[in-house]
């Protein structure tokens, strides 16, 4: 033990030296970088580089850098990467700062600033356009299995308010490394190109990544100042309405189901509306759905009108907007129809009834012989009574007793019997 103990001190003595040696000088200064440069790097997107000063001492610390960015948006972060790339809308122009840091120690000071600037696009005031608006739709693909969902983008815009008559815009987008020219414009009365339509696009309707959208212009009076603008995808999907709505009433039970709209999101990804409307009491009711399938009490007597429409849950994506309502549907039976029906059950009942009664009366009172007495038949010339004689004999006088009885002929007169 007595012999191990200085190499045992010579260990704890080394390791305290490598220990000293990795943390960082307190006396270190950082200088700032060099070579600061901003790029246009594509649409909407700014690229900015640096070097490492090769006057910084320290080899052996880790250096990481502070960006800023002034311009257009206010933004500030860090890395240890010499370059950036950012996507910012660029119109406007670009302006950023970067500062040298310890990685390992931010208490120890950062170097000063160093900044760089990208002018924005030259051009005259109000040329350029204005009111840039871009929706997004999905639809099948059946070219192709490897995309079975394309997705179509259309933007408009408005003229700019001093963009000369003769002014003609052109539209480009970009969506990853994807960029594209417009093909196919909408114009104006005086042939100005007014609205974009991309019938295929390189646009993942899943995807997280901004879509940038640029206009420029030309003009022989003017420069055309350019336009750039961000959308996010989920802010402008046009989703499509649920698709196969069928409705079926049984009793007082009115049962709803669909399938999910045309998208290359799954079925669980979907939030639905139901709107039922009772066309007899002008009665609307809406319910909120995760699946698609809805079941309702109702008025088995009224008409209903039935939509659905559709949204992406949050769980996929963020919320966007709501689709059109679907075509309506009509079940049930028309409002006009019972009412109709319960008329002439009650007026058939109401006539049955006083009839019941008329004739109870009658019966009772001999009303129909005293409003429809009997009408005697004419008198025949043919000899009109049978006489026929009966002799009877009583006791022991022999008294004899003629009984002429009168009998009428059938459809005579009866008349009473006569004793003489």
């Amino acid at each position: 033990v007595i012999t191990m103990a200085p190499t045992l001190l010579i260990l704890l003595w080394a390791t305290g030296i490598l220990q000293v040696d990795l943390l960082p000088d307190k006396k270190l200064v950082l200088l700032p970088p060099v070579n600061f440069t901003i790029e246009v790097a594509g649409l909407s997107q700014a690229l900015l580089r640096w070097e490492p000063n090769p006057d910084q001492e320290g080899r052996n610390v880790k250096l990481g850098y502070h960006v800023k960015i002034s311009a257009p948006q206010e933004e500030d972060y860090e890395t240890r990467s010499t370059e950036s790339k950012r996507v910012t809308i660029l119109h406007k122009g670009f302006s950023a700062s970067v500062q040298t840091i310890l990685w390992t120690d931010p208490s120890l000071p950062a170097s000063s600033w160093v900044s760089a600037d990208l002018e924005a696009p030259a051009g005259s005031p109000g040329t350029s356009v204005v009111n840039l608006t871009c929706t997004t739709n999905t639809a099948a693909n059946n070219y192709t299995h490897l995309r079975p969902y394309q997705v179509s983008l259309h933007c408009t815009w408005l003229v700019g308010k001093e963009a000369p008559e003769d002014t003609q815009y052109f539209l480009y987008y970009r969506y990853g490394s994807q960029t594209e020219e417009c093909q196919e414009y909408s114009k104006d009365t005086l042939k100005r190109n007014i609205a974009c339509w991309f019938p295929r696009t390189f646009i993942n309707s899943k995807g997280r990544d901004s879509l940038a959208v640029y206009v420029n212009g030309s003009s022989k009076h003017a420069v055309i100042k350019p336009f750039d603008q961000l959308f996010a995808l989920h802010a402008i999907d046009r989703v499509n309405p649920p698709v196969n709505i069928t409705a079926q009433i049984e009793g007082t039970s009115l049962s709803i189901q669909w399938e999910k709209p045309v998208s290359a999101f799954p079925i669980h990804c979907f939030d639905y509306e139901v709107k039922i409307y009772n066309t007899r009491k002008g009665y609307v009711q809406t319910e909120k759905m995760t699946t698609n399938a809805f079941t309702s009490i109702i008025d088995d007597i009224s008409k209903y009108s039935i939509q659905v429409r559709a949204a992406v849950r949050s769980v996929c994506r963020a919320m966007g907007l709501w689709s059109e309502w679907s075509q309506p549907i009509y079940v049930g039976n028309d409002e006009q129809k019972p009412l109709t029906e319960w008329f002439l059950i009650v007026l058939m009942a109401t006539i049955c009834f006083l009839l019941l009664i008329f004739s109870l009366i009658c019966r009772i009172c001999h009303l129909w012989t005293k409003l429809f007495p009997p009408v005697p038949a004419p008198k025949s010339n043919v000899k009109d009574f049978f006489v026929t004689t009966h002799y009877e004999k009583t006791g022991s006088n022999e008294t004899e007793i003629e009984v002429i009885s009168y009998v009428e002929e059938p459809g005579f007169e009866v008349l009473e019997d006569s004793v003489f």
